[in-house]
């Protein structure tokens, strides 16, 4: 009989009462788990919700941009830059436009703009200008390659000239004296040009003569009583000075306005404290000779 009933297959008649039991109670886990799934899952609506939140999360706000105007040796570069960035990340972008060094930059607004200034607070304004002052990496690397020997004979002619208050073309000037109205010279000290111009020197002539800088025109007017000459400051090929004997607080200085140095324009009783100050104002930063 047993052989007979395992021919028949496992028919529900032939199974045991207590298999069938299990084996529905299998059967219907299954839709029971189904249906836990089915639960779990997010409705098609929520989804889209969920996802709609998280575009909306990942939008930033851009930043207030100001539109200006950078003039490097008389190119003029429009730029556009965030209001509230810092004037060291203004240079690090005209470093990528212009190819003048961050280190090598100075930047003129409204007088000096320090780097960890705001381009807002240094008072750049929508269609404002600011002048850049500096040397390309180039023409610095060019400098530094100039021979030692170079360097060193032209050292050696400078010291064996004879000292510019010594020389007869100069003491004819200076043995009329310290001009009564020039401004006060102090010996030893770098000061930054002052608000006003730099008045009470004297020319060649013995005439007086004033200098006034206009960083913003990228000019220095040199002012007589006949007239007032606008220079720019890129024709002034390089700038000489020494104090003058007895009087260190006070110097001769020559701008050198051609190609040798007979086309020098001279003015005596300059304020030691400001000559650094004219330099870099006129020639940039990078002074090697």
């Amino acid at each position: 009989m047993d052989h007979i009933a395992s021919e028949k297959g496992d028919t529900t008649e032939n199974q045991d009462p207590n298999s069938v039991s299990n084996g529905a109670t299998k059967i219907m886990d299954k839709p029971v788990v189904n249906e836990k799934i089915l639960q779990i899952d997010p409705p098609a609506e929520c989804s889209a919700g969920t996802s709609d939140t998280t575009e909306e999360s990942e939008v930033c706000e851009i930043p207030e941009q100001v539109e200006f105007t950078v003039v490097f040796n008389k190119v003029k570069h429009d730029i556009t830059f965030a209001y509230d960035a810092t004037v060291l990340e203004l240079k690090a972008h005209l470093e990528r436009i212009c190819g003048v060094p961050q280190s090598a930059q100075k930047l003129i607004i409204k007088g000096m703009a320090r780097d960890e200034m705001t381009l807002r607070k240094a008072g750049i304004v929508k269609g404002g200008k600011v002048m850049l002052v500096g040397s390309k990496m180039d023409d610095i690397l060019a400098v530094k390659s100039v021979p030692k020997e170079i360097l060193e004979e032209k050292a050696t002619t400078q010291t064996s000239k004879e000292p510019l208050c010594m020389q007869k073309i100069h003491r004819k000037v200076l043995d009329k004296g310290i001009p009564p109205d020039v401004m006060p010279g102090i010996k030893g000290v770098k000061e930054p040009l002052p608000p006003v111009p730099l008045s009470g020197m004297l020319n060649k002539h013995g005439g007086k003569v004033r200098l006034t800088f206009k960083p913003d025109q990228d000019q220095l007017w040199l002012g007589t009583k006949e007239r007032t000459e606008k220079l720019a400051m890129t024709s002034i090929k390089s700038i000489t000075s020494e104090p003058i004997k007895d009087h260190e607080e006070y110097h001769i200085m020559g701008l050198q306005l051609g190609p040798t140095e007979a086309s020098r324009y001279w003015v005596y009783w300059v304020p030691a404290q400001y000559i650094e100050a004219i330099k870099d104002a006129v020639l940039g930063v990078w002074q090697f000779f």
